[in-house]
Order: C-alpha cells, then sequence, then structure tokens
C-alpha cells in the first residue's frame, strides 16, 4: 500500500486576524474555518508536526497563518489523493489568492479555502463522495 503524502488542515480562526503572508501581502481572515491543502513527498509526520509547532522560522504561507494566536489548527485529514485533485476537489471559498500554491500548475488558484463559519459541512462533502474511504484517515491533533 502506497503512504499517504497529502493532506488537509482544518484551521480556525477564532476572531478576524490580518496576517502578513510573505511576499503575498497584508490579508484579513474572517472568524471561522479553513482548509488548507499540502503534501509532504518525505516525511509527512514531520511536516506536520512542524505545523502543530509554534516556534519556528517561517517559510511557507501556512506558516505565517498559524503564527497568528487566534488560529489553530482543529484536524487533520490523511490522503494519498494528489494534492492538486484533492483541493479541487474541497469546497470553500477562496479568501487569498495563490496561498500555498505558487507551485502549482493544476490551476487551483489557492490551496486555502474558507469553508464558512461553523465546521457542519466541512468533511460532509468528502465523505459523500467517498473520499474518507481506505485512502483517507483523520487524526486529532494533540493540544500544544
Amino acid at each position: 500500500m502506497r503512504p499517504y503524502t497529502t493532506y488537509q488542515l482544518l484551521l480556525h480562526v477564532e476572531r478576524p486576524v490580518q496576517v502578513t503572508v510573505g511576499k503575498l501581502g497584508t490579508y484579513r481572515f474572517a472568524r471561522g474555518y479553513y482548509l488548507y491543502t499540502g503534501s509532504a513527498k518525505r516525511n509527512l509526520r514531520a511536516r506536520l508536526l512542524r505545523h502543530l509547532s509554534r516556534h519556528k522560522k517561517l517559510r511557507w504561507h501556512i506558516d505565517y497563518l498559524l503564527h497568528a494566536p487566534a488560529v489553530r489548527i482543529v484536524d487533520i485529514c490523511l490522503s494519498m489523493e494528489p494534492e492538486c485533485m484533492l483541493n479541487q476537489h474541497t469546497s470553500g471559498e477562496i479568501s487569498v489568492r495563490h496561498f500555498g500554491s505558487s507551485d502549482c500548475h493544476s490551476g487551483c488558484g489557492s490551496h486555502l479555502k474558507y469553508a464558512g463559519p461553523t465546521p457542519d459541512r466541512v468533511w460532509s462533502d468528502s465523505d459523500r463522495a467517498g473520499r474518507r474511504s481506505r485512502h483517507h484517515d483523520r487524526v486529532r491533533p494533540s493540544p500544544p
């Protein structure tokens, strides 16, 4: 069986925050839930632990958002589906163009999507599409 290489982070922004996202610029993130889709060709566990850590050098777009005090990871989904395909099958609004997708050649527009003020339907569309089958697993992050 092929190992997981793709993941989605369910983020909760507890209150509106303004974040400077590297060279992309400064953006206001509304209160609510966001889904970030990423991948790691090697050592997925280390990548996820890095995302969960508050103490790191800010390198990727997601690092800048996760560094904001009102933002936390509340759920993680692991997948074998290719990153852009998983992202394109994820509903939500693009809030920052090119976020996490500067090397994307699939026309995603962004790998961060605003899912809304409540988490009710975040995973449900994926569940109905059968993506939570043998190719997907959810893991709960430990509190920091």
